[in-house]
């Protein structure tokens, strides 16, 4: 007994998704608080100065939420109709929204009724933002237009007619005032000048524009539309960098991170999608209940706040650095405490005595030392081992069928017992790295308990879903033999091929010679 070995746990390969410091970035979230709003989510936009708050467009109300807050801390309902998008200015001041009766209506956050009001379209307006001299609003609408208008005097400066459809989106340089871009359903994004009165750049995004982002300095335009985002090289006249087909429905809002280096978009097919602003890769992504509508991020990343067709605003907050307590620091004993005698050579007439470390057996080969083998099958499938480290369970399961007592271990099981059994085989029958071991076990079980099924519908239900997924991966590797099978076959005629084509070479005297080579 005194030279039991324990059982070698093996180590299998984790699957999974591969952990990088941008799946620890954006996973540092809490869980996501819903806010249901009155209709679907059209727009999000964070002020850009402290608290920074956020407004929220959905259906005729514009909902300003303090960035910790769940219930709105000012409401603005002066609309006629549907309001469709709301932006904060530069100092976070006042806000500008367009509604679906073509008005645009200018909001100081102190008040509640509207500053100013710009009529001129004669459709819905989609699109609203603040130039970067803080006097000029620009817009799009429905009605192929694009306006500059002048804030003092509330009047319109500027009409552009180059777009075909419905204009619906659109935001200004923050770096030139005389810059903006828009795009719309004619496929086609624009940028326009104020001071030459038409567009200077063109670029053509093969689908219906939902969505523009103008990197902060100005050199790179996003643009999403269809299942497509694009980004374009506007300092070499809209030269297409990458276009980038991640998304498997329409892409309808993007968002830029505080630091410029990662690029988020949102989608109909319940998807955020993270980028990577340098290579262009896709670096994490986020799952919605529902189609995604809007997407803001707040100062620092400290919140994300979605959207959706439902009507919910999801917001997700970062969650805080747990600070270490300052408690006073326990005096240790020195280092030359633990080292005193390491350094003693051995003389000539010493005699060196080694003591063993003692070891410690764990529980389950405590257990397996003294055969009670249901024991140590019992410890390994306790939810705390079975669920955390399910790869001592399988170790344990493997050691009882290599001295062949796993049959015994399994048998003359209670309702609970066996129901623990299924649902630990159930869980992971289907992963491949356990497979080999969970189809003998799983078999086994079914030869001892096949004929006192009927007695309890708990176990039948599990007992005929364990055996289809027995009979499902018997079929896998079925078809996974074909193949290999398939390949070896195709392996063996590629080189009888190389081999033939060896059976003649060039001579030096220019004659080909026929040289027999043995296999």
């Amino acid at each position: 007994m005194a030279g039991y070995k324990p059982v070698a746990i093996q180590a299998y390969p984790v699957l999974g998704e591969k952990i990088t410091q941008d799946t620890l970035y954006w996973n540092n979230y809490k869980t996501p608080v819903q806010i249901k709003e009155f209709g679907a989510v059209s727009k999000v936009d964070f002020s850009p100065q402290p608290p920074y708050n956020y407004a929220v467009t959905a259906s005729s109300r514009i909902h300003i939420y303090g960035r910790y807050s769940q219930e709105p801390i000012k409401t603005f309902s002066r609309f006629k109709d549907t309001a469709y998008c709301a932006t904060f200015r530069q100092d976070g001041r006042l806000l500008v929204a367009g509604s679906e009766d073509g008005g645009i209506q200018l909001f100081d956050i102190s008040g509640r009724a509207p500053l100013r009001q710009f009529e001129g379209h004669t459709k819905a307006v989609h699109t609203v933002d603040f130039t970067a001299d803080k006097y000029h609003v620009v817009s799009g609408a429905d009605d192929y237009t694009v306006k500059l208008w002048d804030i003092p005097n509330s009047k319109e400066i500027l009409t552009f007619k180059e777009h075909s459809d419905y204009v619906r989106c659109g935001c200004a340089s923050k770096l030139n005032p005389d810059l903006f871009v828009t795009g719309s359903y004619d496929h086609t994004v624009k940028m326009f000048d104020a001071r030459t009165n038409q567009s200077v750049i063109s670029v053509d995004h093969g689908q219906p524009v939902e969505s523009v982002l103008l990197f902060p300095s100005g050199g790179l335009l996003v643009s999403a539309g269809g299942r497509y985002v694009k980004v374009w090289d506007m300092l070499k006249g809209g030269q297409l960098l990458v276009s980038l087909k991640n998304h498997h429905k329409t892409v309808t809002c993007l968002c830029l991170s505080s630091s410029g280096q990662r690029l988020l978009s949102g989608s109909l097919d319940r998807k955020v999608k993270v980028y990577s602003t340098s290579s262009y890769k896709v670096v994490h992504s986020f799952d919605y209940a529902a189609s995604i509508l809007s997407l803001a991020l707040a100062h620092e990343d400290e919140a994300i706040v979605v959207g959706m067709t439902n009507g919910i605003l999801s917001v997700k907050h970062r969650k805080s650095e747990a600070k270490k307590d300052s408690l006073p620091r326990r005096r240790r004993p020195a280092y030359r405490t633990f080292i005193k005698g390491k350094n003693y050579m051995k003389q000539q007439d010493d005699i060196l005595i080694n003591r063993p470390s003692k070891k410690h057996l764990e529980l389950y080969d405590r257990d397996l030392k003294n055969f009670r083998i249901s024991k140590a099958l019992d410890r390994v499938l306790e939810p705390s081992c079975a669920i955390k480290t399910p790869e001592i369970t399988v170790s344990i399961i493997k050691e009882l069928n290599r001295r062949g007592v796993l049959a015994n271990a399994l048998a003359g099981r209670d309702e609970k017992e066996i129901s623990r059994v299924l649902n630990f085989l159930i869980r992971n029958l289907s992963q491949p790295r356990f497979a080999p071991v969970l189809i003998n076990a799983a078999e086994i079980i079914i030869d001892i308990y096949l004929p006192v099924i009927g007695q309890s519908p708990v176990v039948d239900k599990k007992f005929l879903l364990l055996q289809g997924l027995v009979e499902k991966e018997i079929d896998y590797q079925r078809e996974l033999l074909e193949t290999l099978g398939m390949m070896d076959m195709l392996f063996a005629t590629m080189t009888r091929k190389e081999s033939t084509s060896l059976l003649q070479h060039n001579t030096s005297d220019g004659f080909l010679e026929n040289k027999k080579i043995e296999s």
